[in-house]
């Protein structure tokens, strides 16, 4: 325990740091980005070299290496200016072209360190889940260097998903708020669904991250915080966006291009109805500020918007699924001829906001004036869904 109260976390690559034997003989490719540090900041892939460590190549997931790629937007750079090391662009790949890009990079072991969010559709863990399946079909072993889930592991929220909605914002039946590190996803995706696409478990090593138990959000860790991508600056929204990234597939603004996204969402529509008619809802350890904001990029740019901030007061306590739908039945109950769902681009793709939900249930659900919040109910605490304690820390 830290002097000022917080728990120190060791996070797996802190461990591997320290004893280079645990990623194992062999070349090895690090998929990591910015949030690949050790806890007093060091960028790891130097850090690792230094220290023995036998690194050939670096892969990037979406927003890139060095993280400055907005949503669904990677980098263009081949090689890292701080290692020499090539660096393989593995955002929108996968099947057949992920498995050339593994053989192609010559790697004998892959090492995943990159920081995620714990909600279902934050992509990095997609980016996980596709290298295990290519590392699978390979022959590259799998190494998880874990960290912290940084709103903790007590708490699942939000249904599994319809396997038939599957995308890169949800490949495999787990909640919207799953409550597991990367670890624990790994060792559930390799035992419950790796072997099904690819005929067979990867080799898969878990580097655990010591001190860490399940109550311990991101501020108790004792470790910093870095953005894990350039709309996710601080934990609070990382608390927040389990839930109001759904509203990436509506037509109002969940707040990128302003300092708070996530925190804030708003429409040129939106009157002075919505914050007081959430306040009624009593929805539990958060409060509805009404306020006025322009975008300075994405969607609105530049236009005047209004809408509501979250405040939380109760992290326990904030239910952010929950909180979101009840936000969207809302809007759409008073705002019923502007309220939209963001529309597909072209005829014959899904809405964006079924891919999120991971089924067409909750869009069906607002639109028909039905009471969508029994949908947001969690399969189970997170042992119970992932069906195997065995496969999580204590």
């Amino acid at each position: 325990m830290g002097t000022d109260g917080r728990r120190a976390v060791t996070p797996g690559i802190a461990r591997l740091h320290a004893s280079p034997s645990l990623a194992g003989p062999g070349r090895i490719g690090l998929v990591t980005n910015h949030t690949g540090v050790l806890p007093d900041l060091r960028p790891a892939a130097p850090a690792l070299l230094a220290a023995g460590v036998r690194l050939t190549a670096l892969f990037g997931p979406e927003h890139g290496l060095h993280g400055t790629g907005q949503a669904g937007e990677s980098e263009a750079a081949r090689t890292d200016p701080a290692t020499g090391l090539p660096v393989f662009d593995t955002y929108r790949c996968e099947g057949e072209r992920l498995d050339k890009l593994l053989l192609d990079s010559g790697v004998d072991a892959l090492v995943y360190d990159l920081q995620d969010i714990g909600a279902r559709f934050y992509t990095y863990v997609w980016t996980m889940f596709d290298l295990l399946v290519s590392a699978a079909r390979t022959g590259v072993r799998f190494v998880v260097a874990d960290r912290p889930n940084p709103l903790g592991g007590l708490v699942s929220e939000g249904p599994l998903l319809d396997p038939a909605w599957a995308s890169f914002t949800g490949r495999a039946p787990i909640p919207v708020r799953h409550g597991l590190t990367c670890g624990e996803l790994a060792r559930w995706l390799n035992t419950r669904v790796v072997p099904r696409v690819a005929g067979g478990a990867a080799d898969l090593t878990v580097i655990e991250a010591t001190g860490w138990r399940r109550a311990l959000t991101a501020e108790a860790t004792g470790l910093p915080w870095v953005a894990p991508s350039p709309n996710m600056p601080t934990p609070a929204t990382a608390a927040v966006y389990p839930g109001t990234c759904l509203f990436e597939g509506t037509d109002l603004s969940e707040g990128r291009g302003t300092t708070q996204p996530f925190e804030i969402v708003g429409a040129p529509y939106v009157d002075d109805r919505l914050a007081p008619a959430l306040a009624e809802l009593a929805l539990p350890g958060v409060r509805f500020r009404d306020l006025r904001f322009v975008p300075a990029f994405h969607r609105y740019a530049g236009r005047p918007l209004r809408g509501v901030q979250l405040h939380l007061t109760d992290r326990a306590a904030f239910a952010p699924v929950r909180t979101a739908v009840a936000m969207l039945a809302t809007l759409c109950r008073l705002h019923p001829d502007d309220f939209a769902w963001r529309q597909p681009a072209e005829a014959g793709e899904r809405y964006f906001i079924d891919l999120l939900w991971g089924s067409d249930r909750l869009r069906r659900a607002i639109d028909a004036g039905e009471d969508p919040l029994p949908l947001c109910d969690p399969p189970a605490p997170p042992g119970r869904w992932a069906g195997d304690d065995a496969l999580l820390y204590p």
